[in-house]
């Protein structure tokens, strides 16, 4: 096995602390049998399933052509992946859990929502201690895996460290974008990915149904707004100097009033739970609350293992339909 020092893609992270240059051990895809099984495909390259020829072990190995950065692009991605321990293959996509359920399935248990965001706000923990921002936490980049009792962010080829020098740039799945990336703050940090976290969270209860569904940047704003309430002086101050809030915003009827708690009742979510929710959805990223902060809260006093369905619900069948004899009269 060789050895290669991975460097950071941005010039001015190596004269202003950005990530230190390391050894990391790195193989040959040699090593590997590829097989038939494609895992997923994306603007940024293709995952394979794969078994290490000596010892057996299934690994998913992805694919960058250069128009993608090729191997200083997969090199950066790797060394994201080691220091969030999200080497190993897992299975389906979150995503693909969830559309599989039939139209018409009883929503998931609070404790299942509840064991599935403790083990995704952990791994947010730990990526966000490491300084290293997602950037594109969505259900198709959640693996669930083991049994269908672990969740696991992957798809690093998005992710930055905050140790680069801002401004950072436009990155992410719209649907799962936060306010201020939106909005184009130049600074924004690791509370991106809390924010897209609780975008997972509400789909989770939903049942697969994203919660805010724009078309472009400014739609997707009034998608969000229509369902928290725009912002104003007292929750988000820095908001108001926004060209979306001085040009854009006087030309639209935008929803003044927070109408979460009227999406998500009592009989779909607990209290704690929608402190929680509505936490990870503050639109002013310094209000909002951060992984290590949502861990604490009291909701997670006590998390049950996480049963993610394994099987599609049967649900009842429907009535035969009555066959009718058309005759066409010429």
């Amino acid at each position: 096995m060789a050895a290669c020092c991975v460097e950071p893609a941005a010039a001015a992270a190596r004269s202003h602390g950005g990530l230190k240059r390391r050894r990391v051990a790195v193989g040959s895809s040699e090593q590997y049998e590829e097989t038939a099984c494609r895992l997923g495909k994306g603007s940024f390259g293709a995952v394979v399933k794969a078994r290490h020829r000596d010892t057996g072990q299934t690994v998913a190995i992805k694919r960058l052509g250069a128009e993608h950065g090729g191997p200083e692009a997969a090199l950066r991605e790797a060394r994201f992946l080691e220091d969030a321990s999200v080497m190993e293959c897992v299975g389906p996509s979150l995503h693909d859990l969830l559309r599989k359920r039939p139209r018409g399935s009883p929503p998931l248990p609070e404790a299942t929502v509840r064991a599935a965001m403790w083990q995704m706000l952990t791994g947010a923990e730990k990526m966000h201690a490491a300084r290293i921002v997602h950037r594109d936490i969505k259900p198709q980049n959640i693996l669930v895996g083991e049994g269908h009792t672990v969740v696991k962010i992957c798809d690093f080829g998005l992710a930055m460290s905050t140790d680069d020098r801002p401004p950072y740039g436009h990155a992410g799945t719209l649907w799962y974008m936060a306010p201020e990336m939106l909005l184009e703050k130049p600074d924004y940090d690791t509370q991106v990915d809390v924010w897209s976290l609780g975008c997972v969270m509400a789909e989770l209860i939903n049942n697969g149904t994203p919660l805010f569904e724009g078309f472009y940047d400014q739609g997707q704003l009034c998608a969000i707004f229509d369902v928290l309430g725009a912002p104003d002086d007292s929750t988000w101050p820095w908001f108001s100097d926004t060209a979306f809030a001085t040009v854009v915003m006087p030309e639209l009827d935008v929803q003044q009033e927070n109408r979460l708690r009227e999406l998500f009742p009592e009989t779909k979510l607990s209290k704690q739970g929608f402190e929680v929710l509505s936490g990870l959805l503050t639109c002013n990223p310094d209000k909002r609350l951060t992984a290590a902060a949502a861990l604490r809260h009291p909701w997670f006093a006590k998390v049950d293992a996480l049963e993610l369905p394994k099987k599609v619900e049967m649900l009842s069948p429907l009535p035969k339909r009555l066959r009718i004899h058309a005759v066409c009269v010429t």
